[in-house]
């Protein structure tokens, strides 16, 4: 339909959810599509939250890097992880992303009327999303990109965090990311430090834990980051920012069942689709991927929408199944203080190896190398769920 002949309240496609997923995708429509009339409807008055998003280089295949490139806040060339038993500095790049810069392109790019904020979609169905204010939004498709959603039928451990950006009154003289400072006290399953040098004098220190419950204390977590800012010599000057957040990591469960529970349309993207990492709960890698399919599109109807998301989503999770079994050795095979020993074990494999691990492309031989040598949990353990996952 011509958009001067377009009813205010119709478009081409309704974005339900304006977080990472959502935001993507219409910011790949706005680069490819800019002939659509789409809108993006988000609960809260900025898109994206207040969040930071971090990839590895090669999550992200460099033919979609134009999406996420203008997104970057900070970028580096290595990372480093810490172990009671050892540390490592690897090579595999790794980026982050602040949500500011988010909301930013999408106010850039988009025209007003294709952003609609402070407004949370309430039911979502063929044709139409019903706000909470009971206003109606009708379109020719819509997309479901609401967060997780109901994951009851799926059996989850949780990746729970509270993050801060430290104002520094000196340098702290870290290069690269930790991404994973294991050598802290094992409290609440497997715990660690996060760390990303934003300068000389900011740092993103994050207090994260791979917990049996997503119970989380904000304050708690703020005081266990102010220790460890004071174990390295740090004087902090200011807190700038904070975010706190609490993601499922999936193990098991029955996906048509996990489908079925989350009623309304299936074009569903991000982790209402568990369009995630399942090891990291990262979504950013697969966001993208199913941004540029939709933009990609040659006609975006309700119909074949639904159809390949829903594909999408299933060749995911089908794909998932030795990684959700590695899951599994963290949070069934292992005591929670001894969790940091299953990824301690993974980090002693070959560079290349764990850059395909995190980007979901391992290979066989790959599988069968990070399941070989000592294993970081009780044989007792291990053989019933290699049993159950074979």
């Amino acid at each position: 339909m011509p958009k001067h002949t377009r009813p205010s309240n119709q478009y081409d496609l309704a974005i339900a959810g304006g977080g990472l997923a959502g935001g993507l995708v219409a910011l790949a429509l706005a680069k490819l599509r800019p002939g659509l009339d789409i809108i993006l409807i988000e609960a809260e008055e900025h898109f994206g939250g207040n969040h930071i998003w971090s990839f590895f280089e090669s999550d992200v295949e460099p033919e979609h890097r134009w999406l996420v490139d203008p997104l970057i806040s900070r970028q580096w060339d290595s990372y480093d992880v810490h172990f009671p038993k050892y540390s490592r500095s690897l090579s595999n790049g790794y980026c982050s992303i602040e949500s500011k810069n988010l909301d930013r392109l999408l106010r850039k790019y988009l025209p007003p009327e294709a952003l609609k904020t402070g407004q949370k979609a309430k039911r979502v169905e063929k044709g139409l999303v019903q706000l909470a204010d009971g206003a109606e939004i009708a379109a020719q498709a819509v997309l479901d990109v609401r967060g997780s959603g109901d994951v009851s039928a799926l059996d989850v451990g949780w990746q729970k965090f509270c993050g801060q950006m430290l104002k520094l009154k000196k340098p702290h003289g870290l290069e690269r990311p930790v991404i994973m400072d294991a050598t802290v006290e094992q409290i609440d399953g497997y715990r660690f430090i996060y760390c990303l040098p934003f300068s000389d004098t900011e740092i993103f220190v994050e207090d994260t834990y791979y917990a049996d419950t997503s119970a989380l204390d904000s304050a708690t977590s703020h005081g266990r980051i102010a220790e460890y800012a004071a174990a390295q010599g740090w004087a902090i000057e200011s807190v700038v920012s904070e975010e706190k957040g609490q993601l499922p990591v999936i193990y098991g469960g029955d996906f048509k069942s996990f489908w079925k529970a989350n009623i309304g349309v299936d074009a569903r993207a991000g982790a209402r689709a568990a369009l995630i990492q399942p090891i990291t709960s990262y979504s950013l890698p697969m966001a993208v991927k199913t941004a540029i399919m939709i933009a990609e599109m040659p006609e975006i109807s309700q119909q074949k929408l639904d159809k390949m998301l829903r594909n999408l989503a299933q060749k995911h999770w089908k794909n998932g199944k030795f990684y959700r079994m590695l899951c599994a050795f963290l949070f069934l095979g292992a005591e929670p203080d001894k969790r940091y020993k299953t990824l301690e074990h993974t980090y002693t494999k070959d560079e290349k190896l764990l850059a395909r691990f995190y980007a979901g492309k391992s290979t066989r031989m790959d599988q069968a190398n990070l399941l070989t040598g000592r294993p970081p949990i009780p044989i007792s353990r291990a053989i019933p769920l290699l049993l159950k996952y074979r």
